[in-house]
């Protein structure tokens, strides 16, 4: 009796089965190559360049920020190659989650898919209280001075943080619109933010103070690889980009682009900006929501810290756009699948997007958003995106042997050398987070697993799909 109960958790679904459920009840294909790429960078720049690169520096890796983002985003090409392989291969919504599904089973595919459900959600969440901190920034600069207990968390002296709640709904709509349009309003944010960051490096370079490196290392290397994990999070916009492979017009082709090109672009950007900010002012000073903007200002650009605060609510803007759009096609994917109710995965009559899931994650977000820490976030995020990031790398290993003849339109060069030095990267970067996180981390999936064994594994489609089966056979 143990037994087929046990084969029945690891049950796998065929890419055949992922393709035809997809063709069924899916949805639109309005996605092409650079609206991919421009959602990646839109998804990788923004809380992480404008928020995280500041506060890293100052708790953790001090100028060595530079190596944190180099190191962090080596492990992320290694996870890029993985995923440009898994969504070219398998062109479905639900990124790790379906690839899962296909290569470890059932119980391990909702593993993963609650924990991606955690790392974007509080991604949406942590994105959010970045947002809040150069909107109230910018409020300042044009006199109006916002409540304390309205625009803060608890933790910082106030109430709640009304800015960072406003900002998850206004996405939630723009989602509930249409992935086109969405994907239309993500275009022009991310030009104006690339514009804003090269305006940024220009008023930069003159005024870098050498002294500022010195000590370059003051946590030690140690300090790197601990802000490396923090700022890992950075980088969570390819990711998503898996996401999209169902609304991609031609995933083979697009999705490879897409997520390699918007990270190899990001990594530049990334490691540019950091040495400027550590460079501009002493690494200490940069502990504050909108580190950017206070560097430019404390150099005496203040009209360049103004711009540089616009092109950071812009940017963070389409991170959580990205964010928001990753993680309901993940629960949309999940709930086609049998997992959750019915009606979370309902389509839009007219607009065909999964608007029930959507509106949901946007209240949800908006009163995590106002009450928790951005600190307690950020780990969240990362230690959900690492962990998505191993399984992703066993997964596309064991696809090689269990499926070698499956079309591969991209594939990964030299994978037995890429996906074991990305599970051990991701797992080192995993054990540098706080014992906190991991607590956290491990009460949200024995909640996850609650609602597996008392929902999930019941209504299962690929469950009564096999119990037809055997009833036809029988």
């Amino acid at each position: 009796m143990v037994f087929p109960l046990i084969a029945e958790l690891f049950r796998t679904k065929s890419v055949d089965q992922l393709k035809e459920t997809a063709e069924k009840r899916g949805l639109k294909k309005a996605l092409g190559p650079l609206d991919i790429t421009l959602m990646g960078i839109g998804a990788i720049i923004g809380a992480g360049i404008f928020v995280l690169t500041g506060v890293a520096a100052a708790n953790y890796a001090g100028p060595g920020i530079v190596l944190s983002f180099i190191i962090s985003a080596f492990a992320c090409v290694l996870v890029a190659l993985i995923y440009s392989e898994l969504a070219s291969m398998v062109p479905v919504a639900g990124s790790t989650y379906t690839y899962t599904y296909a290569a470890l089973g059932e119980v391990v595919a909702w593993v993963v898919g609650w924990d991606l459900i955690l790392e974007y959600f509080f991604a949406v969440c942590m994105v959010s209280s970045g947002w809040s901190g150069y909107m109230v920034g910018i409020f300042r600069s044009a006199g109006i001075a916002l409540p304390q207990y309205l625009a803060a968390s608890p933790d910082a002296g106030g109430l709640i943080n009304v800015p960072a709640m406003f900002i998850p709904l206004l996405i939630g709509f723009l989602l509930i619109r249409g992935t086109k349009e969405s994907a239309t309003v993500n275009r022009i944010i991310v030009f104006v933010k690339l514009a804003v960051i090269f305006i940024f490096i220009v008023l930069a370079v003159p005024k870098v103070d050498p002294a500022n490196w010195t000590p370059f290392l003051p946590y030690g290397f140690q300090g790197v690889m601990a802000g490396a994990a923090i700022i890992f999070t950075a980088f969570l916009g390819f990711d998503a980009m898996s996401t999209t492979a169902e609304e991609s017009g031609n995933p083979g082709r697009d999705l490879p682009i897409g997520i390699i090109g918007s990270l190899l672009i990001c990594t530049a950007l990334y490691v540019a900006v950091s040495g400027l900010l550590t460079g501009l002012v002493p690494y200490t000073e940069l502990n504050n929501p909108e580190p950017v903007a206070y560097a430019l200002s404390a150099v005496g650009y203040r009209l360049g810290s103004a711009i540089v605060a616009v092109g950071a609510i812009a940017g963070i803007t389409t991170v959580l756009l990205v964010m928001m759009y990753g993680q309901t096609r993940i629960v949309f994917a999940m709930s086609r699948d049998g997992f959750l109710p019915d009606w979370v995965g309902r389509l839009h009559p007219k607009y065909g997007t999964p608007y029930m899931v959507t509106a949901v994650s946007a209240g949800a977000a908006a009163i995590v958003a106002g009450l928790v820490p951005i600190r307690i976030l950020a780990e969240l995020v990362n230690i959900g995106t690492l962990f998505a990031f191993i399984l992703s790398a066993i997964g596309v290993f064991i696809l090689r042997y269990k499926l070698p003849d499956l079309p591969r339109p991209f594939k990964a060069p030299a994978i037995h050398i890429v996906a074991p030095l990305a599970v051990i990267m991701c797992a080192v970067l995993m054990l540098m987070l706080p014992l906190a996180t991991w607590v956290r981390f491990l009460l949200w999936f024995s909640f996850g697993l609650i609602i597996y064994f008392g929902y999930g594994y019941r209504h299962s489609r690929l469950s009564k799909e096999k119990a037809v089966e055997l009833v036809s056979k029988k």
